[in-house]
């Protein structure tokens, strides 16, 4: 599971996710990659479900980046416990996504094999997403409809 290597004292508020993502919305290594049209937030095993689903549709051919990295800790508190007492322990590191964002490339596999494997991706994870191509980068990709 992906997680920050060093992790100690670290406990942060939950905050908001509004706007659109400026930063992470261009395709810069593969040619096609899955773009994140609705907010949401991902954790660290849809990422690992969904890059698994990829490489098994693509046979193991090509390459996939992964352009996400959940380094925020979510804290949950144990069941059947009073209020007070300070904050719980951290339960799972998640990363907020913005629409716009690209999350995962592929490259180096036919184009109906990329759209298949990134479509199978896609239903592993919380939020909602488009497959886009490198071809049509001219395009403003953080414009979302």
């Amino acid at each position: 599971m992906l997680m920050p290597k060093r992790t100690k004292f670290r406990k942060v508020m939950k905050g908001r996710n509004r706007g659109k993502s400026f930063r992470g919305n261009k395709i810069e290594f593969g040619e096609f990659a899955l773009k994140a049209i609705s907010a949401g937030r991902i954790n660290s095993r849809q990422i690992e479900a969904a890059r698994i689903t990829m490489t098994r549709e693509m046979k193991r051919q090509g390459k996939s980046w992964i352009r996400v990295f959940p380094d925020k800790p979510l804290t949950r508190k144990p069941l059947e416990t009073r209020m007070g007492k300070g904050k719980g322990s951290v339960e799972e590191w998640v990363m907020n996504i913005k629409p716009g964002r690209i999350v995962f490339e592929v490259a180096g596999v036919p184009e109906d094999v990329a759209r298949s494997a990134l479509t199978l991706a896609l239903h592993k994870l919380p939020f909602q997403c488009k497959i886009i191509a490198a071809k049509d980068s001219n395009e403003i990709y953080w414009y979302c409809n």
